[in-house]
């Protein structure tokens, strides 16, 4: 786990201050600055992309992942290479001729009952096309083992811009429409400098020649798809499906604040992942079954203890952060929770998703994709007629306990592998003790003393238990080197 939680330590720390500019974009620069229709006209656009960008990928950056490890010469690795950068193009160039010649009745047909939302409607397919090409850019640098440089592109760089743009905004500027054209532009330069970073890692001789396993790669690439679809359909579909059954677009903005919340316990496993996934690819490539193991252990006892640290702090300073917005985004109390529990579940999980989409077993993941995408479509359906924004947040907590519980059990079935320890139990009970106590306790009506004072007892606490009793020894070989550079 060296290299593992070296190159984590680093994206950690580019997600926390990308984080941070997130949340100050997210909970005061949108909601202050930006109208509420635009504020939700942009989380539509976003989510609406991320939904098609497995589809039109092809499974182009599974593919590198998976594939490029296996090679042992440059000219296999070349034939590869060039392929995985033509394959979208067989999804995104009849994608654009048929967007062009029926965009009138896409744009009725898809794009809800808001009149803002057809009418920004064809920048979905720029965006697409600027963040597909931007995970296979970053693909090709993570298989090299290069994910911090990456990360800074994918956390931090946008965040960044959209800081920028929305005080522009609010100091009028640039108007909300040139904001909204400004973000797309700012998605096809992180487009542009992740290839440029691409091409220094590794700079192909382009062929046309095709690898010797091209028919293994197509067909893995052909059944990833849908595991990337269901993924991206879990995180985005509420967003695209809110406006089909919401006049109002501004229902996206408030729901858009309170998943913001929620998600960014998933902050360390973002930062995991990316060197996490082409190791447990090398490994199974390699057939080491032991370090697959151990791979699978650390990283679910590790991400449940910095995501648990998070799911603490969200919520017990949930009723502090709300008391600093509009009154319009706040009561979204159970819509955070929700998510939060859904995304802790997940961290407890580890390195599941990676074992599968790179073992003998990944064709799962077809039928796999379906039953979840098609699930979460129907519940989000049912549950936001009857709810509204709280249904769709109830759906995707029933969506994420159902089917990570039958991936859990089809890797432990299939490989005899299961990720949790004794430590595991008493994290959890240490987390849901901490969160408890969070919310009910408050000890001041300040809200930046509160949620200062409360984050500095809730975490002494659990960094001293967690410490104490030894639940990670890879967390308490960081703690022990760290004491070791202060002295």
């Amino acid at each position: 786990m060296g290299i593992v939680l070296k190159e984590s330590y680093r994206n950690t720390l580019t997600l926390i201050i990308a984080i941070g500019i997130g949340a100050i974009n997210t909970l005061f620069l949108y909601v202050y600055y930006l109208d509420t229709a635009y504020y939700g006209l942009i989380s539509f656009l976003l989510s609406t992309s991320l939904i098609l960008k497995p589809l039109v990928a092809l499974g182009a950056n599974y593919g590198i992942i998976k594939f490029f490890s296996s090679y042992t010469n440059k000219q296999e690795k070349d034939r590869f290479l060039t392929l995985m950068l033509l394959l979208p193009l067989l999804a995104l160039v009849p994608l654009g001729i048929i967007g062009g010649l029926a965009y009138e009745q896409i744009r009725v047909w898809f794009f809800g009952k808001s009149d803002l939302t057809q009418n920004y409607g064809h920048l979905i397919y720029w965006v697409t096309i600027f963040i597909t090409y931007f995970d296979v850019f970053y693909a090709w640098t993570r298989v090299h083992l290069k994910s911090v440089v990456g990360n800074l592109f994918k956390e931090l760089f946008v965040r960044v811009v959209i800081f920028i743009l929305l005080f522009l905004v609010g100091f009028d500027l640039i108007t909300e429409t040139q904001f909204v054209y400004a973000v797309v532009g700012a998605y096809g330069l992180q487009m542009f400098c992740m290839g440029v970073f691409a091409f220094r890692c590794y700079c192909p001789n382009f062929t046309f020649a095709l690898p010797s396993n091209t028919k293994e790669i197509i067909q893995y690439c052909c059944y990833i798809i849908l595991a990337g679809s269901a993924a991206s359909i879990l995180l985005d579909i509420d967003k695209f499906m809110i406006p089909q059954h919401e006049a109002a677009i501004e229902q996206v903005a408030y729901y858009a604040v309170a998943v913001y919340m929620g998600t960014i316990i998933e902050i360390p496993g973002r930062a995991m992942s990316q060197i996490v996934q082409p190791l447990t690819a090398q490994a199974i490539n390699e057939k080491n079954d032991s370090l697959v193991l151990s791979l699978y252990q650390k990283t679910s006892i590790n991400l449940l203890i910095a995501a648990g640290a998070i799911f603490i702090l969200v919520l017990a300073n949930l009723d502090a952060l709300y008391l600093l917005l509009p009154k319009k985004y706040t009561g979204g109390f159970w819509i955070v929770l929700m998510i939060a529990t859904a995304k802790l579940y997940h961290m407890l999980l580890g390195n599941n998703g990676a074992i599968i989409s790179n073992s003998a077993h990944y064709k799962i993941l077809l039928p796999y994709g379906i039953a979840m995408a098609i699930t979460v479509i129907v519940l989000n359906h049912v549950f936001i007629q009857e709810y509204s924004i709280h249904g769709a947040a109830l759906s995707t907590l029933f969506v994420v306990l159902i089917f990570n519980t039958l991936k859990l059990w089809y890797v432990q079935k299939k490989m005899s592998l299961l990720p949790f320890t004794v430590s595991t139990l008493w994290a959890l009970l240490l987390i849901v003790l901490l969160a408890a106590l969070g919310i009910f306790i408050k000890t001041t009506n300040s809200p930046f003393v509160s949620i200062a004072l409360e984050s500095f007892l809730l975490m002494s606490l659990y960094i001293g238990f967690v410490l104490v009793f030894r639940l990670s020894e890879d967390l308490n070989n960081l703690w022990i080197q760290f004491w070791k550079k202060l002295k």
